[in-house]
């Protein structure tokens, strides 16, 4: 796993050892990454939100693509996103470590916004759809802002916000990207 382009291209991300992550494969992240770059200018985009970081590996590729700063959230692997930060020498960055929905909340009430939100959680559990839920709840994505949703192939989800576009990889994985209506 590597940062694909930008400041830091080339980088090697470090991995959890073991089977208890599904980090987005460099395929799935280059292909979602060249969708991205499509609809949006990351040299624009102030602040990126990664919820189930993982390695960082997203929120890092924005940042690497022009992003000004990014905020991490995992409940297992933030020594290794904290390690992959200081690898790509990122400054704006903040990692968060505890239950996603608390954080999540937190935010909400330091009426934090991102322009780019990614969710990554665990395959086949509902919390893609509570993540999606809890960002259009508690307003943290920013009118014209993305939010990213990595799940499983069979999963679907239910949103107010504007579908841009569903990606299927194999069997085993989609991407949904969806929009907050820029004059809301």
């Amino acid at each position: 796993m590597r940062i694909i382009t930008g400041k830091a291209k080339g980088l090697r991300l470090k991995t959890p050892a073991g089977l208890s992550t599904r980090p987005t494969s460099d395929r799935v992240k280059e292909s979602l990454f060249s969708v991205l770059s499509g609809l949006i200018n990351f040299a624009e985009v102030d602040a990126v939100l990664d919820i189930f970081a993982g390695t960082g590996a997203l929120g890092l590729e924005s940042i690497s693509r022009g992003a000004r700063s990014a905020t991490f959230i995992d409940a297992a692997t933030t020594e290794i996103t904290r390690d992959n930060v200081t690898r790509a020498k990122f400054t704006d960055c903040n990692i968060l470590r505890g239950d996603f929905e608390k954080i999540l909340q937190r935010l909400g009430k330091q009426n934090q916004t991102f322009d780019l939100i990614f969710s990554d959680p665990p395959y086949s559990k509902g919390l893609a759809q509570r993540s999606l839920d809890l960002v259009a709840e508690l307003n943290l994505l920013k009118a014209g802002g993305l939010i990213i949703v990595e799940q499983g192939a069979q999963e679907t989800l239910a949103s107010n916000f504007e579908l841009i576009r569903r990606i299927t990889y194999g069997h085993t994985t989609a991407i949904t990207i969806l929009e907050r209506n820029p004059t809301t």
